[in-house]
């Protein structure tokens, strides 16, 4: 398998700094895996993801775990070359009709993989759902609507919805005997619905919220907020921040001198792929996810042997998202034995999908959203140890879905 770049750029230049890719939203490039021969035609993926930015890691890791899956399987999909055309949505939402129509009507691409951004992932969804457009699949973005009101036959998702990791988070605040709480997110999609979900099932269990503080997005100044907390006193903080505001409120919080004092909880991202970074400030957060480092299972170890491996880092719950997104493309055009152009049995095939994953056994709801076990996680010396699961299978309410 060989790549080869249609842009003057490196491969380290396209996947490495935020730096070096913020120039890639305004000019495709595509990365091809394997040297075509005969008249077959490559496969073309298009990936919305971010290269530049705060969220920069996890748009890496996704395009990493999803290359490891298709060079274990020959670097084909139903027996073709594949060329990927890469766009940098720089967690632009304005920006993402004119990426989307680009990548559709100009690259011509039979796929579409992308965004991480809640906000991004529903301006796609409104332009892909209509007749005739290519398959999309979801390998980060949790917008509760993409699998409920704006759900569509052509629309997957092999990451979570919003709901999905947050909602069991609640219970487990209340189950640890907390009886008032504080939410902190980003004020924009995924915070919003993320902390809704874990209050709604906090205050099920008998908790009470005593205050929703929303940060504007991406802002990472934090000392008002804590002090804010500070002055609240409640039992708990539930939270959400990913990527490099993660690593930044983290450590805010511990030097605010909140950590011995109010014990913080969240949806897995607050830690996830960051928790290194973080240091000792992440030391025993506990939070809820799809996946933990140590999940004892064939799949998960292979994998994170092969990404060691291939990339001399250590996997996460991004670089699985792609890795599945990966598995569900080899589903699809294996099921039609390459032709692309056989959408509705590529659909068929990929309802149907049962994939044993690194995060465990997924499938797919009727809203193609991901049906998948939801974990207990706790930070030890940088790693997330797995603790139980807290919710099994858990598939999301869909609602508003016409499919489900």
């Amino acid at each position: 398998m060989t790549a080869k770049i249609y842009e003057p750029m490196s491969r380290r230049t396209l996947l490495g700094t935020a730096a070096a890719t913020a120039g890639l939203a305004t000019a495709a490039s595509i990365v091809p895996f394997g040297v075509a021969i005969g008249a077959q035609a490559k496969v073309r993926i298009g990936i919305l993801l971010p290269y530049s930015g705060t969220y920069a890691m996890l748009g890496n890791a996704i395009t990493d775990g999803l290359k490891l899956r298709l060079a274990e399987a020959g670097g084909k999909l139903g027996g073709r070359d594949v060329e990927f055309v890469i766009v940098d949505s720089q967690m632009s939402v304005p920006k993402a009709p004119q990426n989307t129509q680009k990548l559709i009507a100009k690259e011509k691409v039979d796929f579409l993989v992308g965004p991480v951004h809640s906000g991004i992932a529903a301006a796609m969804a409104k332009i892909v759902g209509r007749a005739g457009n290519p398959i999309m699949i979801v390998p980060n973005a949790g917008s509760n609507a993409v699998t409920g009101p704006l759900c569509a036959s052509n629309i997957f998702r092999t990451s979570f919805s919003n709901w999905q990791p947050a909602y069991p988070g609640g219970k487990v605040m209340a189950d640890d005997g907390h009886k008032t709480a504080v939410t902190i997110a980003w004020k924009y999609g995924a915070g919003i619905q993320m902390m809704a979900a874990g209050k709604s099932s906090f205050e099920k269990a008998g908790g009470k919220v005593v205050k929703d503080i929303q940060v504007p997005f991406p802002s990472v100044e934090f000392q008002a907020n804590l002090s804010e907390i500070a002055a609240l006193k409640p039992d708990a903080v539930f939270a959400f921040f990913s990527g490099g505001g993660a690593v930044k409120f983290v450590k805010d919080y511990a030097a605010a001198g909140l950590k011995e004092k109010i014990p913080l909880y969240g949806p897995g991202f607050l830690t996830e792929g960051v928790s290194m970074a973080q240091g000792a400030a992440a030391e025993g957060i506990k939070t809820t996810l799809h996946y933990a480092d140590n999940l004892d299972n064939a799949a998960n170890k292979a994998f994170r042997a092969g990404y060691k491996k291939m990339y001399g880092k250590e996997a996460n719950v991004f670089s699985v998202q792609g890795y599945d997104t990966g598995s569900l493309l080899l589903i699809a055009m294996d099921a039609v034995k390459g032709d692309s152009g056989a959408k509705k049995a590529m659909i068929a095939a990929m309802e149907k999908a049962k994939i044993a994953s690194p995060r465990g056994d997924i499938s797919f709801s009727a809203a193609h959203n991901v049906v998948q076990d939801i974990y207990l996680r706790k930070v030890v010396k940088g790693h997330q140890n797995l603790m139980g699961v807290v919710a099994k299978q858990l598939a999301d309410p869909a609602r508003g879905c016409r499919l489900a």
